[in-house]
């Protein structure tokens, strides 16, 4: 890809839908503010990882949005679901769901969510 001035932009990490078999959603839901915090998991198992989920792995030492590493790793907020939701199954990441009360948001969650947004 090319900018506006002609010089080329970085390429994305990977190629989107390589990475999920063509999937472009997650086998169940995952809201774009859920927060998303990688579990520690010894060198040898990190030295396993395909480079996306190192990626996320990096990413997600502190909390992170799904649409944070969507907009982070330059992909659709469908392959970042997926990513994150097959993850999730494999025991690397934590989810962490946004949970309603009387169908109110949780304030906290939207501050953290507020605060990854204006980091980016």
């Amino acid at each position: 890809m090319y900018g506006s001035d002609g010089i080329g932009e970085e390429e994305p990490l990977f190629r989107p839908y390589a990475v999920t078999g063509g999937r472009s959603e997650p086998r169940y839901h995952l809201a774009m503010e859920t927060l998303i915090s990688s579990m520690s998991i010894p060198d040898e198992e990190m030295a396993l990882l395909t480079p996306e989920q190192e990626a996320i792995m990096q990413l997600c030492r502190t909390f992170r949005s799904v649409a944070e590493i969507s907009a982070l790793l330059r992909v659709p907020l469908g392959v970042a679901r997926v990513l994150v939701a097959d993850m999730s199954d494999e025991g690397l990441v934590r989810l962490h769901q946004p949970r309603l009360q009387q169908g109110q948001p949780d304030l906290t969650m939207l501050e953290r969510v507020l605060s990854g947004l204006r980091r980016l």
